[in-house]
């Protein structure tokens, strides 16, 4: 049953419904910023020892709201540069922003306000961290709110120019993992540097995957990304990159000693990545038909690093 309650300020105008707010913070998505700082931390622990669960709770939460907000401001941003807005009946779910603003559910002052107020708690909750454990927490919080203001804001919006599926691959892997594992130890290691490639390259496949059915409306508004340049076609071999280079990681990296061996059950999720690749690979030039695709994608990332986590946890309890 959909959320119908109405938020309202305090002169009496709406807000919009609990559902509305809910569609704008975009929350199957968030999950692929959750995943990595767990990794990060549980890597940690099972490889020296350290967890602090303070730290823990806050580097949850501030990924979390960090996340909502970017997916608020890249919908702002979208919808004044007039991406999305020409889908009609043909739209896939997993693209083309919440719907929102095109929808005309909530104003963008509304969403760009509270994509301000999820920035100022992320940034709180990095300074907090700041002090607590050392200077590269700020850092590491630096990289992730330029890289994620700055993909569809004006002068710089470099997700329009083709250098968004390289930053989500950093920033959705590297950054957020090392950064987590850093609260942790206050430390850097080539572990965790090395396996959390993988959430990264998981990440390029997702992105470059809700991009094919966008490629018409990208190119029309100028939003220059990676499929946009190349096509659709070359969209599908850019998603199959980035998973062949994730798994790849995860074997390699076993195989060399370089992770912990348990780290080879996020091998198992090999199945629904064909299946994701299958199912695109058909489809691709149907944004409907795809959407099956895009939803596979979800699943690979919550379950391939579902799996490396449980793999670490293993590994700890063992040692």
């Amino acid at each position: 049953m959909p959320l119908k309650m109405k938020l309202v300020r305090k002169d009496g105008k709406p807000l919009g419904s609990v559902g509305t707010w809910i569609q704008a913070f975009r929350l199957h998505y968030v999950p692929t910023s959750i995943f990595p700082a767990l990794l990060g931390s549980v890597i940690a622990w099972a490889a020296l020892g350290k967890f602090n669960l303070l730290y823990f709770v806050l580097v949850i939460i501030g990924v979390t709201v960090h996340h909502i907000g970017l997916n608020m401001i890249d919908d702002v941003f979208d919808y004044l540069h007039a991406v999305d807005r020409s889908h009609g009946k043909q739209k896939n779910p997993y693209t083309g922003g919440s719907g929102v603003l095109t929808g005309g559910l909530l104003p963008a002052d509304y969403v760009l306000a509270a994509a301000i107020i999820c920035y100022l708690i992320g940034i709180a909750i990095a300074i907090c961290l700041t002090i607590l454990v050392g200077w590269p927490v700020l850092l590491f919080a630096a990289i992730g709110v330029f890289s994620s203001v700055f993909y569809t804001m004006p002068p710089i919006r470099y997700g329009y120019r083709g250098f968004g599926e390289l930053s989500l691959l950093i920033n959705f892997g590297p950054v957020i993992c090392l950064g987590a594992f850093y609260v942790q130890t206050r430390s850097i290691a080539w572990e965790p540097f090395i396996i959390s490639l993988v959430p990264g390259f998981l990440m390029w496949s997702m992105i470059v995957i809700n991009e094919i059915p966008d490629y018409e409306e990208d190119r029309e508004a100028g939003k220059l990304n990676l499929v946009a340049r190349l096509g659709k076609r070359q969209g599908v071999i850019l998603y199959v990159a980035g998973l062949v280079c994730a798994y790849a990681t995860v074997f390699l990296s076993a195989s060399f000693g370089v992770t912990s061996f348990g780290v080879l059950l996020g091998l198992l999720t090999l199945p629904v990545a064909y299946d994701s690749f299958r199912i695109l690979n058909k489809n691709y030039m149907d944004k409907i038909k795809m959407a099956p695709a895009n939803l596979a994608t979800i699943k690979v990332h919550a379950l391939t690093l579902s799996c490396l986590i449980i793999g670490y946890l293993a590994t700890g309890v063992l040692s």
